[in-house]
């Protein structure tokens, strides 16, 4: 016997009695199993999330069905409990492998951690294509042997740069786009176009540390935690809802360059974890923050 598909629902509506009874009566009489449950009534918005990693079975045995329960029909099913909650809800195979894009410039560390990480099974992910606006890492990209797609951008050229990209995910059937430590500001209309679809990397000295070598920066203020933040991008420059950070200790004899290097541990923790949760449906939007069922 075949094991039977496991599937991810996540769902945000206004709070009131009877969601959870709702979708979990739906799953029953679907014959589906629940296998992990989660939900967070937020009383500060009056908005409840939850998400129900969930098995599916042929049908209820008692009803003589035996059509097996697909990703399909299980979404055309809870439309009308979605309709009558007001939901924003999302329903997925669970385990599936996300396709993502990531983008860099000249610092190469989020990167590589990400690709091997991929590589290796430890995060959920298909990565599309590497794209940069420098050609520094396409011998690394192309050692995993992944499409490297260079893109520059010049100063009266960012339209049809940006507009490269968008074509490329909409060709790749890209999900996710992930900022690497790409050093572009990305336009307003890009940033609306993939709201809620990308995810940035900065250190977590912001707004103390701003412009050139915030680590030195760091330094010379004798800083004692060194961060990093991982959050979806919109046209706030630094400021979208967060996803996770990172922070570590740091002693008065490290040099810059050496908080640097820590500085770049941190980053690719923070990044990791942000794409892993986000790849496996964990992160829901409320307002300006997020929602994480880690």
């Amino acid at each position: 016997m075949s094991e039977p598909e496991e599937y991810v629902l996540t769902l945000s509506c206004p709070d009131k009695q009877g969601i959870v009874h709702a979708v979990s009566s739906y799953l029953f009489m679907t014959g589906c199993n629940i296998e992990d449950s989660r939900q967070f009534g937020d009383r500060g918005t009056g908005l409840f999330f939850m998400r129900v990693h969930f098995s599916a079975g042929t049908g209820r045995a008692d009803e003589g069905s035996a059509a097996p329960v697909t990703l399909d029909k299980l979404r055309a099913g809870f439309a009308a409990i979605g309709d009558s909650f007001r939901m924003d809800w999302q329903l997925h195979r669970a385990g599936a492998r996300m396709r993502v894009v990531l983008m860099v410039s000249r610092f190469g560390h989020c990167l590589n951690d990400l690709l091997f990480r991929s590589r290796i099974g430890a995060l959920p992910v298909e990565v599309a294509a590497v794209v940069s606006n420098h050609t520094d890492f396409e011998e690394l990209v192309g050692s995993y042997g992944i499409p490297f797609r260079h893109i520059p951008v010049t100063k009266d050229g960012k339209p049809e740069a940006e507009a490269e990209l968008l074509r490329l995910v909409e060709e790749e059937d890209v999900e996710l786009v992930v900022l690497a430590r790409y050093m572009q500001v990305l336009s307003d209309d890009l940033c609306k176009a993939l709201s809620g679809r990308i995810i940035n990397i900065h250190h977590s000295f912001l707004p103390s540390f701003k412009g050139a070598k915030p680590y030195h920066q760091a330094h010379a203020r004798g800083v004692k935690l060194i961060g990093a933040t991982a959050h979806y991008v919109t046209a706030e420059l630094d400021e979208g809802p967060i996803i996770e950070q990172e922070v570590e200790r740091v002693e008065h004899d490290l040099t810059p360059d050496e908080l640097v290097a820590v500085g770049r541990d941190v980053e690719c923790q923070a990044l990791a974890r942000a794409v892993k949760w986000h790849s496996e449906h964990r992160v829901l939007l409320n307002g300006h923050r997020t929602v994480v069922f880690t």
